[in-house]
């Protein structure tokens, strides 16, 4: 698809109002359903954008957070040795202390076998696992597929509404044991987040294979990350251990009836279903004090009148961490057509159109890795150019430091793109950055 294709539906116009949600008190996420711009032209405007904000309400100091069931799956093949296998090793220990009795934890090893060194269990002995952990030593080829499946089994053993379900997964090398296409992967995240798990995938080195890990992560919601230094592993696992911590919803279901002749064409960055007005979108969970979206592309009504309207109904359905009771949250969205464009334009919101011009860039910095891996470098490069420029002309126009931000890497990633020698480390930084945009990952 050529760049001012993909760029037209933003560029046509886009539009915003703060909605009106209902929920109970007790209530753990908050919704806002807002556009792009409160008001647009009739008969002029083809496209609008409609952004579903949750954000996580922390639990209470008093409360008990949300017990943890996790399971830890190290790569100790023959690529591992020496300081990343040391620091892979003290990381987990840090990460596995963080947790207590009320927590449930396994550690899985693997090269091209796999041994399960703590079995799932009550954590309970921090020593004893520790030192079970240290005695981990590197060889051997690498069996990715089925480490990870292994890591699966460990939590399905105490596998529950009430607590959070991970599998984290570290590996530097290729899978060359049993499956190893990124879909292999993708199909098997995609059977596990239907349990209420979630997998997230840590690259070390420049080795990996930067498409499996962050298809199995996107494909299980959960987070990616490329550490190209083994001594940033503990700050990773910190942060991937302060998500895990932080749950406050699961099984999140966004659901968005459109109203009035719009019509549902694309959700950015996301997996969703569409069929005809209705939107269903799923989230495997929500974490406490931050924000997660969804942004969806509306067709408008042609032969509009002038005046409010209905554009959408939106409901979101979660599962509450601790007492495992389904909220609803709902939110009714409305926007007004004008014949002013000037009215129009002055009814944008910023911070709902820097989301949506973030999600269209990224896709276009993926379609840049795809012209890159095909050969394609000066198409690669003059399309993150183009990218960059855009990103510069939104960035001035919606005041916002964040594209600003996102134009430079794309200008950056497109200096890298004729250098063999760069582009490993340039495509793995790029897969894990458009993971984050797509998912907005804290980390």
């Amino acid at each position: 698809m050529r760049f001012h294709q993909l760029l037209a539906g933003a560029l046509a116009s886009s539009f915003a109002f703060i909605s009106m949600s209902t929920s109970g008190d007790a209530a753990q996420v908050k919704v806002r359903s807002t556009l792009g711009q409160s008001t647009i032209v009739a008969g002029e405007t083809e496209k609008v954008y409609l952004r579903i904000s949750l954000e996580g309400i922390p639990l209470p100091t008093s409360e008990r957070r949300t017990p943890v069931n996790v399971a830890l799956v190290i790569d100790r093949s023959g690529s591992m040795g020496g300081n990343k296998i040391q620091q892979a090793k003290e990381a987990s220990i840090m990460a596995l202390n963080r947790l207590s009795i009320d927590d449930f934890a396994a550690v899985v090893a693997y090269n091209h076998e796999v041994d399960v060194i703590v079995p799932a269990t009550r954590v309970a002995g921090h020593r004893e696992m520790a030192a079970d952990i240290r005695r981990l030593r590197s060889n051997g080829r690498t069996a990715l597929y089925a480490g990870t499946k292994q890591g699966v089994r460990e939590v399905r053993k105490f596998l529950s509404d009430n607590k959070v379900n991970r599998v984290i997964l570290l590996s530097d090398g290729l899978a060359n044991v049993g499956p190893s296409r990124p879909e292999d992967l993708a199909e098997l995240a995609r059977d596990v987040v239907r349990e209420g798990i979630s997998v997230t995938t840590i690259g070390l080195g420049l080795g990996y294979n930067e498409d499996l890990m962050a298809k199995l992560a996107y494909n299980s919601d959960g987070n990616h990350a490329f550490v190209e230094h083994p001594g940033d592993l503990v700050k990773i696992f910190n942060n991937e251990f302060g998500d895990v911590l932080s749950v406050v919803a699961q099984e999140v279901i966004i659901i968005i009836e459109c109203r009035d002749g719009f019509r549902p064409s694309r959700v950015l960055g996301r997996e969703a279903e569409i069929n005809g007005r209705r939107i269903k979108i799923r989230l495997n969970q929500l974490y406490g004090a931050q924000e997660k979206y969804v942004v969806v592309e509306l067709d408008v009504p042609k032969g509009a009148k002038i005046g409010d309207s209905d554009v959408a109904d939106v409901s979101v359905g979660y599962r509450q961490m601790g007492t495992s009771a389904r909220e609803t949250v709902r939110s009714a969205v409305r926007g007004r057509f004008t014949a002013m464009s000037a009215e129009a334009e002055a009814s944008i919101d910023k911070d709902v159109m820097t989301a949506v011009t973030a999600q269209i860039a990224n896709e276009v910095n993926e379609q840049a890795v795809s012209l890159r891996d095909k050969g394609e470098i000066k198409q690669a490069r003059k399309l993150l150019e183009k990218n960059a420029g855009y990103l510069t002309s939104a960035a001035s126009r919606y005041d916002s430091d964040e594209l600003r931000d996102l134009s430079t890497k794309n200008r950056q990633d497109a200096k890298s793109m004729s250098s063999k020698a760069e582009w490993n480390k340039t495509r793995k930084s790029m897969r894990a950055r458009q993971h984050g945009l797509k998912t907005q990952q804290k980390y």
